[in-house]
């Protein structure tokens, strides 16, 4: 479609927007999680992710992380009523896509975000679930428990860190190191569950494996080679690569692999800005071909999918 050089005047804009063509817009996806002030998880991670990939975001903040790069010294919950109050205004008037589930918060928010998923039962769901061991107990057992029985019955994704999912899927195998993808994934299953997207398995020499599986085996596995720098947001940054994916037509499997290429390039173009941990570059594909080519053994530039938008400016 190509939009005229005079378009007409006086135009109501209700008017307007009533009559937009169905693919004039992006997949839109709606992201619940937390602020994060250093920028590299979060629902500003969130945004950034879900634009390069080509959909747009719709960030429900759950609260605050107080926080840098160097260590976790809190978090700042929003009440459940405003968390629920964000998403069902930006719902009742954008179709949602997909849903990606970061840190809720609280238990009372994880209800609130139930409840709100149950109204949209075709839209598929993506969680992450961080570690939380910044936290105290009372809070982790509130916090898993109603995760466990209100969320996950509604996810059709589950992704984290193989440590992460094995304490909380398999907390009898808390030293068993050698909890495989398909055992979490039917732990998973028995809750609701139709998939988890394991990561940072132990494999092969100084690889950290990342699996698909379902209850009924792997449907993939990547290796990548373990970077020497300890990075922040990286669940982030894969859970909303692969919903934004998903959001976008993707076969899941295909999501997966396109997520965690995209995710192993932005820690490949990491940066440190503090006296921490460093920042993945999620923007890295959008570095000038000059600055490309003068990097011989810069991996080769991510695919970024073409966004549902013809219009012409």
């Amino acid at each position: 479609m190509t939009r005229s050089s005079a378009p007409e005047p006086s135009r109501d804009n209700d008017t307007a927007d009533e009559t937009a063509a169905p693919h004039d817009t992006l997949p839109c996806v709606l992201s619940f999680n937390a602020s994060d002030p250093t920028g590299a998880g979060g629902v500003v991670s969130d945004a950034m992710v879900i634009a390069s990939i080509g959909a747009h975001a719709l960030p429900v903040i759950t609260g605050a992380y107080v926080r840098d790069t160097r260590e976790m010294m809190g978090h700042a919950s929003l009440g459940d009523d405003a968390v629920a109050e964000q998403a069902g205004a930006v719902a009742e008037d954008i179709p949602l896509h997909a849903i990606k589930i970061g840190f809720a918060g609280s238990a009372e928010a994880v209800a609130a975000i139930a409840a709100f998923v149950s109204d949209y039962p075709a839209v598929p769901v993506v969680a992450y679930m961080p570690d939380l061991s910044w936290w105290s107990e009372d809070e982790i057992d509130n916090y898993l428990d109603a995760f466990r029985e209100l969320l996950l019955p509604q996810v059709a994704v589950l992704v984290g860190n193989n440590t992460t999912l094995r304490h909380w899927l398999l907390p009898e195998s808390t030293t068993d190191r050698r909890a495989r993808a398909t055992d979490l994934a039917r732990a998973a299953g028995e809750l609701g569950v139709s998939y988890v997207l394991v990561t940072g398995i132990p494999a092969v020499g100084d690889q950290l494996g990342n699996v698909l599986a379902s209850a009924q085996g792997e449907l993939f596995s990547q290796s990548y080679e373990r970077i020497d720098a300890g990075f922040l947001g990286a669940g982030d940054i894969l859970s909303a690569a692969l919903t934004a994916l998903i959001a976008t037509g993707s076969e899941l499997t295909e999501a997966v692999a396109e997520a965690l290429q995209y995710l192993d390039q932005a820690l490949d173009h990491g940066f440190r800005p503090g006296m921490g941990r460093a920042v993945a570059d999620r923007l890295f594909w959008a570095e000038s071909d000059e600055a490309d080519s003068a990097d011989d053994d810069a991996p080769p530039s991510f695919d970024i999918p073409h966004p549902f938008n013809e219009t012409k400016h």
